[in-house]
């Protein structure tokens, strides 16, 4: 595979977990970036809002999103993804310019070669 693979999320969520253990298993050489250790760039979100958009993106299930005042609800820009990561719907795999967001193994299959 002549792209690099990359999985974007926090270590300690369960199903970042599933999706390495996954690609682990079937030998995918891929980088795990945890961004609450390296925060992500307003470049970075631009490609995924881009390339997926905002529903797929945010979290609407987290409790990062249901402690946010309505004010900020309605108006969630790349700001407040980068100061609140766990806003962000995990994991996030990025190949050249698929991405493709959460863990499912149909999806993931495609990246095994």
């Amino acid at each position: 595979m002549s792209n690099e693979l990359k999985l974007y999320g926090i270590k300690n969520c369960d199903t970042v977990k599933k999706a390495c253990k996954y690609l682990s298993a079937y030998n995918v050489n891929y980088q795990f970036i945890d961004f609450r250790q390296n925060p992500l760039s307003v470049d970075v979100i631009k490609v995924w809002i881009e390339s997926i958009g905002w529903d797929t993106l945010v979290n609407k299930r987290s409790t990062t999103y249901r402690n946010l005042p309505d004010t900020q609800k309605n108006n969630i820009t790349i700001e407040l993804l980068i100061e609140q990561p766990t806003l962000i719907k995990r994991p996030v795999l990025v190949c050249g310019s698929t991405v493709v967001v959460g863990f499912k193994q149909e999806q993931y299959s495609q990246f095994i070669g």
